[in-house]
């Protein structure tokens, strides 16, 4: 494909901006309601139900055998964990508070890569992305919700939950899993994830029937926000590639902020924007972004010489792997 995005191209990264911005406002008027272990045992079973049938169609579920552990894992550390982190953080931070948290993600997989993955460390420009970020985060936690308690235990859940989808982003790195085809993970992830969740589904059911809008979220969670968002973010690697398929995690939490604001009158001052333009800068620049060409030429100038920028083969490696990240669909909630 050429430098120029087709129209089909567009439409889908438009389409999963909007997908994956609008679940946490769907997510906080259910969590209003019913308890988080219902709203994600809904959302994801109505996945299930969705994908199954178009993985089994697709004929891309018969290549797991001898894997089920680790596809359980994963289930738990992708799906499970993070959406009930995200669920029970909600009922004490705002929705647009959440998905700017959920945007550190990429940070997050950086710092893990100082540990757990050569490939992925950064350096350089890199490097001042992540410190950058970080800084976006400090600045949320610190002025958005300082002293607060309940709004502390929130961003707390909700950075774990975070921290699941970078710990599953390398997860799926492994071999035995690049190895299958995504479609029929996902669908057996959240598969997996439905069943895993049914005990504790059992246990929180309501007593009585969700208002209208509580349903209807919970539609829009399981039908658009997963199953669609998902089918819709692998149509769009196809179309336009992984690298620019994954910028639309720079939009989706500027689409949660704004409809936060307007439709459930959420607080809007200057640490969230300060703090909004950090951890998306930081992000951007971490995961293989670059400045315009003359900051970039300033900022190399301050760099030793014996360690060229954007051209070592750490960075080349990372730039590959990061695409590769991408295609994992790691920041969907």
């Amino acid at each position: 494909m050429g430098d120029q995005m087709s129209r089909k191209g567009w439409l889908l990264f438009i389409a999963i901006s909007i997908f994956w911005g609008i679940p946490y406002l769907f997510i906080k008027i259910a969590v209003s309601e019913l308890d988080p272990a219902i709203v994600v045992f809904a959302r994801i079973g109505i996945a299930a139900v969705v994908l199954i049938p178009v993985a089994l169609q697709r004929r891309v579920l018969g290549q797991f055998r001898g894997r089920w552990r680790l596809l359980i894992v994963l289930a738990l550390v992708h799906l499970a964990i993070p959406f009930l982190l995200i669920s029970y953080g909600e009922q004490h931070i705002s929705s647009s508070l959440t998905s700017l948290l959920i945007a550190s993600e990429p940070l997050l997989i950086a710092l893990f890569a100082f540990r757990f993955d050569p490939s992925e460390r950064v350096r350089g420009l890199r490097l001042l992305g992540l410190l950058i970020g970080l800084g976006g985060v400090v600045t949320l936690l610190g002025f958005d919700i300082s002293g607060d308690g309940q709004k502390l235990l929130g961003a707390g859940l909700v950075l774990l939950a975070a921290t699941g989808y970078a710990a599953s982003a390398l997860l799926a790195k492994r071999p035995a899993i690049v190895s299958l085809p995504r479609l029929g993970v996902v669908s057996v992830e959240c598969a997996v994830a439905t069943i895993v969740l049914l005990p504790l589904a059992v246990t929180r059911w309501p007593g009585k029937m969700p208002d209208v809008e509580v349903l209807v979220s919970l539609l829009v969670l399981g039908l658009v926000c997963t199953a669609l968002a998902l089918l819709t973010f692998f149509a769009l690697i196809a179309e336009v590639g992984a690298s620019r398929g994954a910028a639309f995690t720079y939009v989706n939490p500027a689409v949660s902020v704004l409809l936060g604001v307007v439709l459930l009158s959420e607080s809007f001052n200057l640490a969230t924007i300060l703090g909004f333009l950090l951890i998306i800068l930081g992000s951007w620049l971490s995961t293989g972004g670059t400045l315009p060409p003359r900051l970039r030429l300033a900022f190399q100038r301050r760099q030793p010489p014996t360690e060229p920028l954007l051209s070592t083969p750490a960075f080349v490696e990372s730039k590959e792997t990061s695409e590769h990240i991408a295609k994992h669909a790691n920041n969907e909630v």
